[in-house]
């Protein structure tokens, strides 16, 4: 297929470019500034401007693109720009596609578990309504977003993303040199349910999504089996051979980060990918100690 990206300078999206790319698929990035190679097209992601002519023979759309949620403190502007680079962008982008000549017949468009809110214990899956709070609100958004292309025939794919595992980039890069020291330890009471992903198996659960003609909406790109915070700190612990007896209290966490830290790293998501389960999709690393030992051997 002839596929285009947005947010392909990011961690996810340059793994995903590499990859799809390697699959054999003619990829597209669209960029910011102005296309000056055969592989980049231009996308203004504040006006929707989309360079058409490039999209003669797309035949899918992986759109990646949006603010950091964990580049920094949320202030008011932070939390403006994280907002519009989601729900707004994503509704410019899908009006452009749908008025394209030929409209590609998929879009993947990212999503979060985030959507969930903080659940507790609660068992959630795609059928699971959405929660409440800040990055809730951001997430509806964000799929809302893709209403134009749906409506226009593009099969959709709200990929409800989780905390994405390599050792090269995202949350556990910046966990490794303080679990390295011997300083790691659980956020709070570390009761809180984390819902993640290896880097490889979420590039092959792409690649699956974009080939099942039957998945459309909500999809959760999480492995099996949720952990806490608590027995992913231990895990991780263990695959660096060292001790994690430095928790950080959720107080801490709220003078240093606000409410970020609620949000972010308090907040619990017990989530199930049922439908990658339902479509019969095999995780490579469905284990996070397995998988954790894997990344850092």
């Amino acid at each position: 297929m002839r596929i285009a990206i947005t947010g392909s300078s990011g961690f996810v999206g340059t793994a995903a470019t590499a990859d799809l790319g390697a699959a054999g698929h003619d990829v597209v990035r669209l960029v910011r500034s102005a296309a000056t190679t055969p592989d980049t097209a231009h996308w203004d992601p504040a006006t929707g401007a989309l360079e058409a002519g490039s999209f003669g023979a797309v035949d899918a759309v992986v759109h990646l693109a949006g603010e950091n949620v964990a580049g920094g403190r949320w202030t008011a502007a932070r939390k403006h720009a994280i907002a519009e680079s989601r729900g707004p962008a994503t509704a410019r982008l899908c009006r452009a596609l749908a008025a394209l000549p030929r409209r590609p017949r998929v879009l993947i468009a990212a999503s979060a578990i985030g959507i969930h809110g903080d659940r507790g214990d609660e068992e959630l899956d795609e059928r699971s309504a959405p929660g409440t709070g800040f990055l809730a609100e951001v997430a509806r958004a964000w799929e809302s977003g893709t209403a134009d292309a749906s409506e226009a025939g593009i099969r959709v794919v709200n990929l409800r993303i989780g905390m994405v595992l390599d050792p090269r980039g995202g949350a556990l890069r910046r966990m490794l040199p303080p679990f390295r020291l011997g300083l790691g330890g659980r956020l709070g009471d570390g009761r809180q349910w984390v819902g993640w992903i290896t880097l490889a198996d979420l590039l092959v659960a792409m690649r699956f999504v974009l080939e099942r003609d039957d998945l459309a909406g909500p999809v959760l790109a999480v492995a099996p089996e949720p952990v806490t915070n608590r027995a992913f700190t231990a895990a991780l612990a263990h695959a660096l051979h060292r001790p994690a007896f430095l928790p950080v209290p959720a107080f801490a966490l709220r003078l240093a980060f606000g409410e970020m830290a609620d949000a972010l790293l308090l907040a619990s998501q017990r989530v199930r990918p049922r439908r990658l389960l339902d479509a019969g999709f095999r995780f490579a690393e469905p284990d996070l100690d397995a998988a954790l030992r894997s990344m850092l051997r």
